[in-house]
Formats: structure tokens, C-alpha cells, sequence
């Protein structure tokens, strides 16, 4: 039976795709070019070819999945007015992410040498804080707190829920509408019975 070539585009989709899986498994440090090579039936010159190494096709690949995620978040976003409803759609976004591109998020959430400031998980947290700020930045002028303090509160909201998918990701328990409600639970009830100026009673 005559093998059908790949076109250099379909090539190089097939080396992203068994990179990402590869990735996902063992991490950056412990996956080789070789192995990628084998996996993807090619030889080592075919992926250098196309990505120069394994920094070049690791940066693709989480370029992807930061993008992926980014676009999610954004969507989610644009679908709600009410600010808990978007705490919602944001909770929601972040863990059918998790759930439906799970080597993704492997890869997103583990620390590599060559992930760039730009390339980190981290940074793609600030990004979705980001996005989050602004509709907290609305409910603090209508309840009449400080608007500055948004950034410091999307941080804590969007830290609290990439935290909690990472540990559901392992345990998938509870179901994860029930994951989203309790974290809306919590971050909302907290909103809503806030201090306009909290202080520590243990400093009192």
C-alpha cells in the first residue's frame, strides 16, 4: 500500500499534535527530539526543518494553548451583564478548558527553561486578571468601593480558581458545574459582604 505524503502544512500540524501529547507526558526536559521524530514516523531533520528545535516547537505549541484559553475566557466574557453571571461564564470557561484540552493545561501549568515571561502560565493568568478587573471595576463603583483595589481582587479571584483547576484536573470530583458553582459561591458571597476598608483583627 503507497503511503500518502503530507503536504508541509499537514507535517507540520502532525509534529504539533505528538509534540503536545509528548509535552503533556513527560514534560519539556524529559521529551527529545528523537522521540518526537519516531513517534511522528519522520526522521530528526524533518523537525528541525520545520521548527529548528525543540524550543521552537515547544513555544508553538503553548502559544497555541495560550491562546486557546485566552479566546474561551473572552467568549465566556462577552456573554453576560449581571456580574456574578460573568463570574460564572469565567469559572465555567476556565474549566471546560481544563476539561476538554487536558494535555493543554498540563502543558500551560508546568514550569520550562525555555518558557519565555510571555510564555508562562503566570503571565497568562495576569492576561485573564486582566480581563476580569474590568468587571470588578464596575461592581466596586456601583457598591461604592475602591476602583483601584480591582486589580488586587481579580488577581485573588482568578488565582483561586486556575489553583482550584489544577487540583480538580487530578480528581475530577465533584462535577465540574458543581466546581464552578461553589467557586462563584464563594468569590460572590465574599463580594458581596466586603469591608470598604478591611483590617487585620489579629493586628488590631
Amino acid at each position: 500500500m503507497t503511503r500518502v505524503r503530507m503536504t508541509g502544512k499537514e507535517r507540520r500540524e502532525q509534529l504539533l499534535d505528538v509534540s503536545r501529547s509528548l509535552f503533556a507526558e513527560k514534560g519539556f526536559e524529559a521529551t527529545s527530539i528523537e522521540e518526537i521524530a519516531h513517534r511522528a514516523s519522520v526522521s530528526k531533520p524533518v523537525v528541525y526543518e520545520h521548527f529548528g528545535g525543540k524550543e521552537g516547537i515547544y513555544a508553538v505549541v503553548v502559544d497555541r494553548e495560550m491562546q486557546r484559553l485566552m479566546d474561551q475566557i473572552i467568549e465566556a466574557l462577552d456573554g453576560g451583564s449581571h456580574p456574578r453571571e460573568l463570574l460564572e461564564h469565567a469559572a465555567g470557561a476556565l474549566l471546560d478548558y481544563i476539561e476538554g484540552s487536558t494535555d493543554g493545561f498540563r502543558i500551560l501549568v508546568r514550569d520550562s527553561p525555555v518558557a519565555s515571561s510571555s510564555g508562562t502560565f503566570s503571565s497568562l493568568l495576569n492576561d485573564i486578571a486582566s480581563q476580569v478587573e474590568h468587571i470588578l471595576a464596575l461592581h466596586f463603583a456601583k457598591q461604592g468601593y475602591d476602583r483601584k483595589l480591582a486589580p488586587l481582587y481579580a488577581q485573588a479571584l482568578v488565582g483561586m480558581v486556575a489553583l482550584t483547576g489544577q487540583w480538580w484536573l487530578e480528581v475530577r470530583k465533584p462535577k465540574k458545574d458543581e466546581v464552578a458553582a461553589h467557586l462563584v459561591n464563594l468569590a460572590w458571597n465574599g463580594l458581596s459582604a466586603m469591608d470598604h476598608k478591611p483590617k487585620l483583627r489579629s493586628r488590631s
